[in-house]
């Protein structure tokens, strides 16, 4: 039997048929965002199915991130569905153009890996990794958790996971079921941002200024009921906020009012950033601190440290033994090299990207534009109209990121990677943003 909703069929005998049917046109772009299912006793009537069989269904398709139940207006399309993803919004870069939007680090900045990589290659020649070996090289271990004792991260076991996203999907999975509520950053990484409701949880935005994660809106967030926290330390992306030590105080006297919250902390900055780590890590029972190889050594090395509460840690192993089994040692063995050997100085990279944030901001400042960047590789600019916005930078050969990608609630705003920026750029690209987005407003993103 045959649905037809709009122009687009749903079928299926089964649930799991009918979530498919559904699903597969929202990933097609046949149904849209914001777009009404039929009522589930008038589907089932016209499927010829039981309406229980429908309701499940519907329920797969909650837990996917696909629709959302709007109480008595019935089930429709997320209005950012899981299945389409954030990175739909990319900007297309026109020939000659500059591409600003991607998020990527310079490849100017990267280490070189061939040598690093054979060595690990030497090693692995020598002591080949067999089924049953330890899933964490000792040594990173070693070297990563005397970096994070430096840097205050409470006492707590190591395990590996393949990069930052990795890390944060497992542990919401150890902790949470579908329906729970994750208090995230608004703006805040467009990637966590699709995989809370594509996991079934439900997002609760919590706005973010320089200094990081606002203390009133996680109050608020955890008080209505969010069991998780996912904050990032420094280089936030795309605002570039990173929280102080005065902030960290204030996000921690709220944590310990909410001592259950899952908290997760991104510093994916790690290499990148000269500003202190404030951790918040230590007030809550389930805690994870998450550092990533990708934005000093390249995308490419899906290797982050995942350090924890024994349970969580304990938890994110045994559920990566049923999967991938571990993160490949020859990966881990590069890392750890690049990392011990200091194959990255991380204050010329730090200065470097702070160098031309700092430019690219003082440059807007001057001409009216109110900008924001504090730490990382993005400058985050609230705008009256993106779309007009990255429209008009296109037209002049400046590809930017749209805030749609990175916002829930929060207002309008354009990012702008300055990985790859050279002092001669700042000037026109100043020009052309201040052009693009006046009236510039005064308020802040949060």
């Amino acid at each position: 039997m045959v649905f037809v909703l709009g122009e687009y069929p749903i079928e299926g005998r089964g649930a799991a048929e009918i979530a498919a049917s559904v699903e597969r046109a929202v990933g097609i772009g046949d149904l849209r965002a914001g777009q009404s299912l039929p009522p589930m006793r008038e589907l089932a009537v016209r499927l010829g199915v039981n309406p229980n069989t429908v309701a499940a269904a519907y329920r797969t398709l909650r837990e996917r991130g696909v629709i959302e139940t709007a109480g008595r207006r019935g089930s429709r399309i997320r209005s950012k569905p899981a299945t389409t993803g954030r990175e739909e919004l990319r900007v297309e870069v026109p020939a000659g153009g500059r591409d600003l939007a991607t998020g990527n680090p310079d490849p100017a900045l990267l280490p070189r890996l061939g040598a690093v990589l054979a060595a690990a290659a030497r090693e692995a020649d020598r002591r080949p990794v067999l089924y049953g070996d330890d899933p964490v090289d000792p040594e990173l271990v070693r070297v990563a958790r005397a970096e994070l004792d430096a840097d205050g991260v409470p006492e707590g076991p190591l395990t590996v996971t393949s990069g930052s996203l990795d890390a944060i999907e497992r542990l919401l999975v150890a902790h949470l079921r579908p329906g729970d509520a994750v208090a995230v950053e608004d703006p805040g990484w467009g990637s966590v941002l699709d995989l809370v409701p594509a996991l079934g949880l439900r997002t609760v935005p919590v706005g973010v200024d320089d200094d990081g994660p606002n203390p009133d809106d996680l109050r608020r967030a955890l008080e209505a009921g969010a069991r998780a926290l996912i904050v990032t330390d420094r280089a936030q992306n795309p605002t570039g906020a990173s929280v102080t030590a005065t902030r960290a105080r204030a996000l921690r006297a709220v944590l310990r009012e909410h001592p259950q919250t899952l908290l997760i902390e991104d510093d994916h900055g790690h290499g990148i950033v000269d500003l202190p780590l404030h951790p918040l890590a230590g007030v809550t029972r389930h805690w994870a601190v998450v550092r990533s190889a990708s934005k000093a050594y390249g995308p490419d090395l899906r290797v982050a440290v995942l350090a924890g509460d024994p349970v969580t840690v304990d938890r994110v192993r045994g559920r990566q033994r049923l999967g991938p089994g571990w993160v490949s040692l020859l990966l881990q063995r590069t890392v750890v090299r690049l990392w011990a050997e200091g194959a990255v100085d991380r204050v010329a990279v730090a200065g470097a990207y702070g160098a031309r944030r700092d430019a690219l901001v003082d440059a807007l400042a001057k001409r009216g534009v109110v900008a924001h960047g504090r730490s990382g590789m993005n400058v985050w600019i609230p705008v009256p109209d993106e779309t007009g916005a990255v429209a008009r930078l296109l037209q002049a050969g400046w590809a930017v990121a749209p805030g749609a990608r990175f916002r829930l609630a929060s207002p309008p705003g354009i990012r702008i990677t300055v990985s790859t920026l050279t002092e001669g750029d700042i000037t026109p690209l100043a020009e052309a943003v201040a052009a693009a987005v006046r009236p510039s407003p005064a308020r802040v993103y949060g």
